[in-house]
């Protein structure tokens, strides 16, 4: 029989049904539930798709949590490194890297204020297909609290500072002076005076209010962030011109500054990232993979309490090894190319940690991570995952499509696994019809129930939803053929045609049309 059309090289098998497994967050026996196929093969066009209709991939095995049914629903998310400004804790962690690197400093204790430490499970982006031959355990220590109760927490400790700093001293007008002599500024502390009819000394300075305080600190930060609009306002109100502080450079640093800054010749440690394929017919792939290997069986053993047995190779290949993505490499696409890798941390000659991502059209797609926990301490999942946000920009620079870092799936009803929200900005994709919303709408909502669609317009529909599943694309007996004209010659079973219908409805139009499904 002559094929339809030229023959894909996304190829699956589609597992009718829903199944049910223990959940790995809230450990409840048959009560996660999942719809899965087998991925032989799939463009990376393919599986950009399928992931932002709420399919990952762990392994070949491809599954789509049941959103309204399961018992931990698992919303994809996604970050915007183009906007991303990393947060107070973030540049802890980076610092604290470059302080190892640079003197060998370790440090002793995690800060009380960094929501996303190494006690936490540092593996950003592990989500595991729990299914009988992937039985990959996540178990996930406490993060302190959720990025909303970390911002007022913060918020609360400024203004009690502020407070007690307010009671206990005064700024003194030569503050002002040495700021405009453009030398360090430094408040000069002086102690209010008695208060009138009590002794007060004249040769002091009156006491200022607190209100009038809060001004003055607050023109002092304007003069310095921006000298010439503080210059107008100085001569608008009459002021000297000496009192300008010189023009300074106030602007944050950015994330790249912060990850690649310089190091002197002298550092104690030398770190290095390589991209690899994850490829048996790559000889750098080939040559690392034993020591690879050992690192994960060590990281499984320690952080998810697995036995050996549970983590050897067999496991290792299947789980982070093998992959259905076909390598492209398009002229228009990053040097890399599309398709799985591993990006190895070397510290002065071994991997310290991987990171499994994917290159797909328009996102890297972290896949999962994995660490020496003897490096604990440098809080490597919070490190990497900065690290794969800054390799998303670059990419972006060859390729301006790929401008999304995929973190795999948000889960708000575990209060662990919260910690992927505080990358931002990031969206949350609706599970119903598929489109981005920002995750600061969303959270409203999952507060109230865990079970949440996210688009606020009551008509909206799956715009992608498979209108004409005839047209679902079938391989029989090595021929490519339209499901339509498949079931008219060689369906016997007519329970087939409700799996068709529900592969068509999860996968979507396009993807039906372009994947094969195959039928035996």
């Amino acid at each position: 029989m002559a094929s339809w059309s030229a023959p894909s090289p996304s190829l699956v098998e589609y597992f009718e049904g829903q199944s049910l497994y223990q959940c790995g967050y809230c450990k409840n026996e048959s009560c996660s539930l999942s719809n899965g196929m087998w991925a032989h093969s799939l463009t990376v066009q393919d599986y950009q798709d399928l992931i932002d209709r709420g399919w990952r991939r762990s392994g070949k095995y491809i599954y789509k949590p049941v959103m309204n049914r399961t018992c931990c629903p698992q919303y994809t998310i996604r970050c915007h490194p183009l906007q991303f400004q990393p947060s107070k804790s973030h540049k802890k962690v980076l610092k604290k890297m470059l302080k190892f690197l640079t003197k060998g400093e370790i440090s002793k204790g995690n800060c009380e204020d960094e929501p996303m430490d190494s006690t936490m499970e540092d593996a950003v982006a592990g989500d595991f297909a729990l299914i009988n031959k992937l039985d990959i355990k996540c178990d996930l220590k406490t993060i302190s609290s959720d990025l909303k109760g970390s911002i007022e927490s913060e918020d609360k400790m400024k203004e009690k500072s502020l407070k007690k700093e307010v009671s206990k001293e005064l700024i003194h007008p030569q503050a002002i002076e040495k700021l405009g002599s453009g030398e360090p500024s430094h408040s000069i502390k002086v102690h209010s005076g008695p208060k009138p009819g009590k002794g007060a000394d004249l040769s002091k300075p009156p006491c200022r209010k607190a209100k009038e305080m809060r001004k003055e600190r607050k023109r002092l930060k304007l003069m310095q962030q921006n000298s010439a609009g503080a210059f107008e306002g100085f001569q608008a109100q009459g002021q000297p011109a000496s009192l300008l502080p010189k023009a300074k450079s106030n602007q944050p640093k950015s994330l790249e500054d912060l990850i690649f800054e310089s190091l002197p010749e002298n550092a104690s440690h030398k770190l290095e990232v390589r991209l690899v394929p994850a490829s048996f017919e790559d000889p750098e792939f080939k040559s690392s993979f034993n020591q690879s290997l050992s690192l994960y069986t060590k990281y499984q053993v320690a952080i998810h309490q697995d036995s050996p047995i549970e983590c050897g190779k067999t496991e290792f290949t299947r789980f982070l090894c093998n992959s259905p993505l076909e390598a492209e490499h398009p002229a228009n696409g990053p040097e890399c190319g599309y398709g799985s890798f591993h990006q190895q941390y070397w510290l002065d000659g071994k991997i310290i940690a991987v990171g499994v991502i994917d290159i797909l059209p328009y996102c890297v797609s972290s896949v999962y991570l994995y660490y020496d926990p003897d490096y604990s301490f440098l809080s490597l999942g919070v490190y990497s995952a900065l690290r794969e946000i800054a390799f998303t920009r670059q990419l972006h620079e060859k390729t301006s499509q790929l401008s999304y870092y995929y973190m795999g799936f948000y889960i708000h009803s575990c209060p662990k696994m919260r910690y992927k929200g505080q990358y931002r900005p990031s969206d949350l994709l609706c599970p119903e019809t598929y489109v981005w919303v920002p995750i600061e709408q969303c959270l409203p909502s999952l507060d109230i129930s865990k079970y949440c669609r996210f688009n606020q317009d009551p008509q909206a529909v799956d715009e992608g939803r498979s209108k004409d599943p005839d047209r679902v694309r079938v391989l029989y007996r090595r021929s490519a053929l339209p499901y339509g004209v498949y079931k008219k010659n060689h369906q016997e079973d007519p329970r087939e045609e409700v799996a068709v219908l529900e592969y068509a409805n999860l996968v979507g139009q396009k993807c039906s049309e372009r994947i094969l499904l195959f039928r035996n």
